[in-house]
């Protein structure tokens, strides 16, 4: 089970969620009972990429016997597109009093659930308190949107995208406020400097073992709305092909003892399936990097390519989703692009080895919304036959529109993800001070 805690503490595999402290709150001494130990702080320094060892105290006769050597720990990851609550989306969410969009994901949930971590994109700001939600530029979404993200699985969101300022100041504050409630981690956006300063963390622990991941998050436009301050969104000049932002996140999660570092990058042409020209000479930059894991794009609102690029921390290569498309929302020909109905869910497979090499499987599962039986999520390989409002021949033609997008570089997934480690969860910053 997925259990959020906060910096600096640990849960056993067998504690609930009762034993978490919420954002913010003081931790109390004995809050990590039963754990083997602390999860080290975000901001202990270490030199190099490692996996930490949390070693509990053996007993007289566990001594005098040899320790079994470690092995590698795997992990399974799931990254989804864009969520952008339409007009229409919130209405076949409506209770009458609130919201629910809980329904409507139903038909992917195993697919978020079944991975260790699962991190999604958040398009569009909260609605701030005494603000009604928009469902068009600027957009503001029903808090309750983050909370049920969160009911089906998902660990945390990236937050920087063109839309991260449409309410301004108070469109941050309060969206981060959301997913803190939600006991849920966010990344591209902060209250205060001192928050955009912090790595937002996971930690992916298996046996005596404890994986530290990063996740950065980085757009390339707010359409032009100011921000408060340089450091309230994480931002890229894709322009001038300018990786310095992402790569200095990357170095300093490194430095903070990060075993993996995944980056969401929000950027370029809208509706298009080719990534453009500086798309890709921004994901080659990183690559070449060394410095980061898996590179995710967002924003085209369609599915765009999954392609290996040369380089990646071990030499091997790193994967790149340019653009994972639609996740949830309203959208389709009659507006934007046929393709925009669907998306793609990356799912990879993370395998850290004890001296800390990391090799990755990138797969993914095409998935869409049928927006007629009141927005409706499914994978589409699993309704050949049609479901809801979708016939046979347009689940056919969507399912054809995304493979041809997403290419044949990495594998295609028939089934859920496992679960491959005991225990995973995001290792939540307190929130700032008023």
């Amino acid at each position: 089970m997925v259990v959020a805690i906060p910096v600096g503490l640990a849960l056993s595999a067998g504690a609930s969620e009762d034993d978490a402290v919420a954002p913010g709150a003081a931790a109390s001494p004995t809050a990590a009972v039963g754990a083997p130990s602390a999860i080290p702080s975000t901001t202990a320094p270490s030199p190099s990429p490692s996996a930490t060892r949390v070693e509990a105290e053996p007993s007289a006769e566990a001594s005098e016997a040899p320790e079994p050597e470690p092995g590698p720990v795997r992990f399974t990851l799931v990254a989804g597109g864009d969520v952008l609550p339409h007009g229409s989306v919130n209405a076949s969410a409506s209770t009458g009093d609130g919201y629910d969009y809980t329904a409507l994901m139903e038909g992917v949930r195993p697919y978020i659930e079944g991975a260790d971590l699962a991190l999604c994109h958040m398009e569009v700001p909260v609605a701030p308190a005494g603000t009604s939600p928009s469902t068009v530029p600027p957009f503001a979404a029903p808090p309750e949107l983050v909370r049920d993200l969160g009911a089906v699985g998902w660990d945390g969101c990236s937050t920087a995208s063109n839309h991260s300022v449409d309410q301004g100041a108070s469109g941050v504050a309060a969206t981060l406020a959301a997913f803190d409630d939600a006991l849920m981690q966010h990344a591209g956006t902060a209250r205060s400097q001192d928050e955009a300063a912090q790595t937002s963390f996971y930690a992916v622990r298996d046996g005596d073992t404890v994986i530290k991941v990063a996740h950065l998050s980085f757009t390339w436009s707010t359409n032009g709305l100011p921000v408060s301050a340089p450091w309230e969104v994480g931002t890229v000049n894709v322009h001038a092909v300018d990786a310095a932002p992402i790569l200095e996140a990357a170095q300093r999660a490194r430095d903070e003892g990060a075993d993996v570092v995944v980056a969401s990058v929000h950027c370029c042409v809208e509706y298009e399936a080719a990534p453009t020209a500086a798309q890709r000479a921004l994901a080659a930059k990183v690559a070449e990097s060394g410095l980061v894991d898996l590179y995710v794009g967002h924003h085209a609102h369609v599915p765009q390519p999954i392609e290996l690029l040369p380089g990646g921390p071990a030499g091997e290569g790193m994967w790149t989703a340019y653009g994972l498309g639609n996740f949830l929302s309203s959208q389709a020909a009659d507006c934007c692009a046929p393709a925009s109905t669907s998306g793609v869910l990356l799912a990879a497979t993370f395998t850290v080895d004890p001296d800390g090499a990391v090799g990755v499987d990138a797969g993914w599962v095409p998935i869409t919304v049928d927006r007629s039986s009141s927005h409706a999520m499914h994978v589409l390989t699993e309704i050949p036959q049609g479901a809801g409002h979708l016939s046979a021949a347009e689940v056919a033609a969507r399912l054809a529109m995304v493979r041809d997008a997403v290419g044949d570089d990495a594998r295609e997934l028939t089934a859920p993800p496992r679960h491959g480690a005991d225990h995973a969860f995001p290792l939540l910053n307190p929130a700032p001070a008023d």
